[in-house]
């Protein structure tokens, strides 16, 4: 059964990286004992106004990284614009 500090984590993760405009279509986001990977292609929603994917992501893992459920961010994906 799945560690509910897991779930949590997943859902917060995927809702600010949304909020964030980030498009996680062609990624895998998941939340493994504590640990955020982000993989894949990740690109701006159109319209996001979202300029720099990367420090878009860079960004968002430092905000994730201050979640509870969340101890660290690894991110292993390709930028698209």
């Amino acid at each position: 059964m799945a560690d509910p500090n897991d779930v949590s984590g997943t859902k917060a993760a995927r809702s600010l990286l949304g909020r964030r405009g980030v498009d996680l279509t062609y990624a895998d986001l998941r939340v493994l004992h504590g640990v955020c990977y982000i993989r894949g292609t990740v690109s701006a929603v159109k319209g996001g106004g979202v300029t720099d994917i990367k420090s878009e992501i860079e960004h968002c893992a430092r905000l994730l990284r201050q979640k509870p459920e969340i101890r660290d961010v690894v991110i292993d994906c390709r930028y698209r614009t």
